[in-house]
């Protein structure tokens, strides 16, 4: 009796086996969560132009940026392009608009306007920035310094 039992937990053992191996890896791979990609130091696409105005004195203009190693005309290029780095999570872009029909404070934080374009992470980046309401405001202030520090 022992003896039977232990060869059907082996032979159950075996089947169950058997059965995972012949399934192929892909068919896992749509219920995993998906993960970003590595930021590597060999990564040359991270390319932004970034335009902005009414800023302020010392802020206005239109700065180049590469990263990856970072680089170009931008006045602060390695803390933007960890700021960058920091905010780039897989399924949310740094570049992402305001939440439409969010709750934002009704302040505002000046004329100051910026136009951020080029390629980030491989995806091609054009957003506009504002500072019209707290979501704005806060919207910009994340990306500080790739965009200037003009805040209160």
């Amino acid at each position: 009796m022992l003896r039977r039992i232990a060869l059907t937990v082996a032979t159950s053992a075996a089947a169950s086996l058997a059965a995972l191996s012949a399934t192929p890896p892909v068919a896992y791979a749509d219920s995993l969560p998906l993960l970003p990609p590595p930021v590597s130091g060999t990564d040359t696409t991270d390319r932004l132009t970034v335009t902005v105005d009414k800023a302020g004195e010392g802020h206005d203009g239109t700065f180049e940026l590469d990263c990856h190693p970072a680089g170009g005309s931008h006045p602060d290029a390695r803390a933007a392009c960890e700021q960058l780095d920091r905010k780039t999570l897989w399924g949310k872009s740094p570049f992402a608009p305001a939440q439409e029909g969010g709750m934002c404070t009704m302040q505002y934080g000046g004329p100051a306007t910026a136009h951020v374009t080029g390629t980030w992470a491989g995806r091609p980046v054009d957003a506009t920035y504002r500072r019209g309401d707290g979501c704005e405001i806060a919207r910009w202030d994340a990306l500080v310094p790739l965009l200037p520090d003009v805040g209160a």
